[in-house]
């Protein structure tokens, strides 16, 4: 890379590095971390302990945003600093373009973060898959959409419980609930909502025709327990029932499995995962507070939009993505026109052009 390309570059990095700082308002952020420490020396900071865990996090987020945005700008400040005494051509010259290369990547990776600001961003979520009509193809998509979604997860260090499995009929999987625990696992994972097509040719068809399969994907935050709805008992129908298929059928052997069914909404919910009805009731219930709080937040978003006159679809009811494997490879998510044919690649798990593509179209 020759000198002139080099300057262009480093004058593009210094203005996104200003406007960074604008945008995550660095001053501000200093002022309220010293606001939350003084709040921690008062001796009563513990008796409320939602309120303590909640100003940690917050205080976590603060200086994870401070370090970063810091360490950035001393690197950029050494390696611009190192360039205007070195020699174009050097093997130091060759080296120094390298850093200035990781240094774009991780300038990119930091301006997506920020991006995770709203509320909930930082919580676990619960995300769960439902087949389409279709039967066996339509099943046997669902469970690709499962094994990809548990390998992003591994991909980004998130802890991951698989809270219910339904199998489908000969193959593939009806629905899975998946619990995620990991930073911005909701945040990143709301890009997800929605619709996933397939096109391919059938591996269930003897005849090799090409058939297109639907399954939808929802994703719900985690929300802590001192922000549950309050849902009445007469809101809702409980059944139990024996546990089967992956991640129920080595661990319940009574009727311990449990749906809950919210009457007003028709919202139904299951958790299968252990042993204790007891405790596969309260993880229902806890779902179930997460998707009405979900659909609380859908709401806020559609009055929104109204007032901004947009005609964006709210919710999970429409297709986002679509996955072609024939007669061509192509994956395309169909609100950002973010495009790959590594489809191989994607069904590993390797989702973040999409999700960052997302979070910048938000």
């Amino acid at each position: 890379m020759e000198k002139y390309e080099v300057n262009k570059l480093i004058t593009e990095y210094e203005e996104r590095l200003d406007d960074l700082e604008k945008a995550i308002k660095i001053d501000e952020l200093k002022q309220e971390l010293k606001s939350l420490n003084e709040k921690m020396l008062d001796p009563s900071f513990w008796n409320d302990q939602n309120k303590a865990k909640e100003t940690t996090r917050r205080i976590s987020f603060i200086e994870s945003n401070l370090n970063t945005y810091k360490s950035l700008s001393e690197s950029f400040s050494n390696i611009k600093d190192w360039l205007e005494i070195s020699e174009e051509g050097t093997e130091e010259w060759d080296i120094l373009i390298m850093d200035l290369d990781e240094f774009s990547e991780q300038i990119e990776e930091f301006s997506v973060q920020t991006l995770l600001n709203e509320p909930y961003d930082n919580n676990n979520c619960i995300l769960q898959i439902h087949a389409g009509a279709g039967g066996t193809e339509a099943q046997d998509w669902a469970e690709m959409l499962y094994r990809m979604y548990l390998r992003y997860a591994a991909r980004q260090g998130y802890k991951t419980e698989v809270l219910d499995f339904q199998p489908g009929d000969e193959a593939g999987i009806k629905g899975a609930t998946i619990h995620i625990e990991g930073e911005f696992a909701y945040g990143h994972l709301k890009a997800e909502i929605g619709i996933h097509r397939l096109v391919r040719i059938s591996p269930f068809d003897a005849n090799k025709k090409r058939h297109t399969s639907f399954a939808s994907v929802e994703v719900v935050p985690e929300i802590e327990d001192d922000v549950l709805i309050d849902i009445k008992d007469e809101e809702i129908k409980v059944d139990v029932y024996r546990s089967s298929g992956a991640g129920g059928q080595s661990v319940n052997t009574t009727d311990s499995a449990v749906r809950i069914t919210h009457l007003p909404t028709k919202i139904v919910v299951t958790c299968q995962n252990e042993r204790s009805q007891i405790k596969n009731r309260e993880m229902a219930l806890k779902i179930l507070s997460s998707k009405l709080l979900q659909l609380e937040i859908e709401k806020k978003e559609e009055e929104l939009a109204k007032l901004k006159g947009e005609q964006k679809s709210i919710g999970w009811g429409s297709q986002i993505r679509s996955y072609v494997f024939h007669p061509y490879q192509m994956v395309k998510d169909l609100r950002t026109n973010e495009e790959t044919s590594q489809i191989d690649d994607v069904m590993d798990g390797k989702l973040e052009p999409f999700i960052n593509a997302y979070l910048k179209w938000r």
